[in-house]
């Protein structure tokens, strides 16, 4: 899971420090926020309605009043971690609000957990706020009480994620965020133009553009026109990107699925003018046409093929991350050898996989000929060892690069964590610098020569300021 940096975990940061001194009197709450970047920006936005409320956010348990749980619920490795946590929470807290998608199961979390206050599902928001106002009343100060326009961050000050709508309008069978989150839901081209322009007026150095289907961006709106600048610009993905390319800061697209429109994507991808990096993460999820049908996915395994070609002829050094299920119900040892196969000639810069499991509510639960868990485990090493092969392959050919790098961290013994435009925070690889970094600085972008390559991570030394 996705989770806020540890200086504002409560469950795991106990001594940590809050960097805003608290008030006499104010109220204090404590946020743990579990699942994907999504959640991430729900728990953002919450803590940024309660801070314009007055309320300090604690990062540990004993200085919070309450604590708020914002749960996933995709799988039910999840759900148990998510209970877990809310369970460490009344444990050392007591007062325990409940929201994220988890919460749109109610009885279930009550069932495990009756004290918890209150539950709530999935970005609703003014529910959760009436829940910590019913358990810890609002005492603002307007006078001392500032908020930057930026809003509370839960991610370092470098980047930030960018979420752009809401729900989904596929069906697919192994899962049940539609029915969590809704339908399709896209927010006004202007009003995602002016966060991103305000995140990066406030020294954002990256956007990480993250919705449930990126690529069916304003489909719900017809993709209508929008005032901005003194132009106007259409709910649509291609002229969304277009324009936050524009604002000065790397753009990085995630959860796109491979629908014809893509393409008008890659040419932007390839303008050295334009910030938006060549870089899609794409969940294929599988190959062969039999379990995409199975999976009621919304694409087929050779047409993929043809359209990465098409991509890399018009952008060679476009980075394509993914993520797959092995194990999925009736998958044949010959549809597993077949998705080997596609990854051979696909060749993908960055691959995670999953194990399928059953999720309660999910349709693919009721189809026949579940996989062995000894069979899935053994298709998830050779998948996972075939795709390290290609990941260390296209690693080592990076050596003798000269390439650009942000910086993520710098640790104590002045060891540098960065990341090139081809690794996403958290879920890809890093480059590391371990010397010459006294001058560096968090969120420095700079060109590093790569010196030395692993299975997932490289090493380098710097070659000049950026």
């Amino acid at each position: 899971m996705t989770q806020n940096p540890p200086n504002l975990r409560p469950d795991i940061a106990p001594k940590a420090k809050i960097s805003d001194p608290k008030r006499d009197g104010q109220p204090t709450i404590g946020m743990v926020s579990l699942g994907c970047p999504k959640a991430l920006v729900d728990s953002e936005r919450i803590l940024t309605r309660l801070r314009a409320e007055g309320y300090a956010i604690s990062p540990d348990y004993a200085g919070a009043e309450a604590v708020i749980v914002n749960t996933c619920g995709f799988l039910d490795s999840a759900k148990a971690e998510s209970l877990d946590a809310i369970g460490e929470a009344l444990q050392e807290n007591g007062k325990v609000i409940v929201t994220g998608c988890l919460g749109a199961e109610p009885d279930y979390i009550r069932e495990h957990h009756p004290q918890i206050l209150a539950v709530t599902g999935p970005h609703q928001y003014e529910q959760v706020l009436d829940a910590v106002h019913a358990t810890v009343p609002p005492a603002p100060d307007p006078f001392i009480d500032l908020l930057p326009g930026t809003g509370v961050s839960l991610t370092p000050r470098h980047y930030s994620y960018l979420k752009i709508s809401e729900g989904c309008n596929h069906k697919c069978k192994f899962c049940i965020i539609p029915d969590m989150r809704g339908r399709l839901a896209s927010r006004p081209a202007h009003a995602v133009l002016r966060e991103a322009e305000k995140l990066v007026d406030a020294g954002v150095k990256e956007l990480l553009v993250i919705s449930q289907d990126t690529s069916a961006y304003g489909l719900d709106r017809k993709y209508d026109l929008n005032p901005w600048k003194d132009a106007e610009v259409r709910s649509h993905i291609t002229d969304l990107t277009r324009e936050l390319g524009k604002l000065g800061a790397w753009v990085r697209l995630h959860y796109v699925y491979p629908y014809p429109h893509v393409r008008d994507l890659i040419p932007i991808m390839a303008d050295p003018t334009n910030g938006v990096l060549p870089y899609l993460d794409i969940p294929f999820q599988h190959s062969h046409p039999d379990v995409l049908r199975r999976m009621a996915r919304p694409a087929a395994g050779a047409k993929t093929l043809d359209e990465i070609a098409a991509w890399r002829a018009i952008c060679p050094d476009i980075t394509l991350r993914s993520t797959f299920i092995v194990g999925y119900p009736g998958e044949t040892e010959a549809e597993f050898q077949h998705l080997l196969d596609w990854m051979d000639e696909a060749q993908l810069d960055r691959v995670g996989c999953f194990q399928y499991e059953n999720v309660d509510g999910a349709r693919s639960n009721a189809l026949p000929n579940h996989v062995a868990p000894e069979i899935k485990q053994d298709r998830w090493d050779r998948f996972m060892a075939k795709a390290q092969a290609i990941s260390e392959a296209k690693l080592e050919a990076k050596v003798g690069r000269t390439l650009e790098v942000i910086v993520d961290d710098i640790d104590e013994d002045g060891i540098a964590t960065c990341r090139t435009w081809a690794d996403a925070p958290e879920i890809d690889g890093n480059l590391f610098i371990d010397e010459g970094t006294e001058r560096l600085n968090v969120g420095d972008v700079l060109q590093v020569e790569v010196e030395e390559a692993g299975e997932y991570d490289l090493w380098g030394a710097m070659a000049a300021r950026s």
